[in-house]
């Protein structure tokens, strides 16, 4: 197959294997999701949605978690790791958005990745699925499917979302890197295939 039919035989076959797309991430509005999100930075969505009740049943808005001293949210995500800059990030955004946005999370990239502790791919789930905005977050998870299923020859992520978004409709793309990621954890991870054996590399390859 050519790249555009790879392309389009995944876009249908996703959509066939997981017609529905849950946000992996508990959450209730764009605060708590941006929380998870910034949570889930090296650490497993399991373990994110382990840790968030606690912390939320402390503080679930910004104007909240600004009170709480820095040690008791570090005491309380230090199972999802780098808690120290992660502490430190969850207070200073929290107090951001009560100074400059309203106690409002900011339905805009720039403003979002301007925040502590959130880069492009924080921002760009939170635009997605907070406010169903056409973005293409990349993880490791897409990015190492991107390049075993020949999509992009990108050496990092911010290429392979470029070569992504051109090669798949912008209205697809929400859903799409859901589908992308639940398909890698399940069928295609590093571990358990080698590019040939899973159902979809088997499809696009033999």
């Amino acid at each position: 197959m050519l790249k555009h039919e790879r392309a389009s035989h995944l876009l249908r076959r996703l959509g066939e294997l997981y017609p529905e797309t849950p946000v992996p991430l508990d959450h209730k509005d764009a605060y708590t999701l941006l929380i998870a999100v910034l949570l889930s930075a090296q650490c497993t969505d399991v373990r994110v949605n382990q840790v968030t009740p606690a912390l939320f049943a402390l503080a679930d808005n910004p104007r909240d978690m600004m009170k709480i001293p820095v040690e008791e949210i570090r005491a309380i995500i230090r199972p999802c790791g780098l808690s120290p800059r992660k502490s430190a990030a969850i207070s200073k955004l929290s107090a951001i958005l009560i100074e400059q946005y309203g106690g409002k999370v900011p339905a805009d990239f720039a403003a979002l990745e301007a925040l502590p502790g959130v880069g492009h791919k924080t921002a760009s789930v939170v635009m997605a699925q907070a406010f169903g905005v056409p973005a293409f977050p990349v993880d490791t998870h897409i990015h190492r499917l991107a390049t075993r299923w020949k999509l992009t020859s990108g050496k990092n992520v911010v290429q392979t979302e470029r070569d992504l978004k051109q090669l798949f409709p912008r209205e697809s793309w929400n859903k799409l890197h859901l589908q992308i990621i639940f398909y890698g954890r399940e069928h295609c991870s590093a571990r358990n295939c080698d590019g040939k054996s899973c159902l979809l590399c088997r499809e696009l390859f033999e």
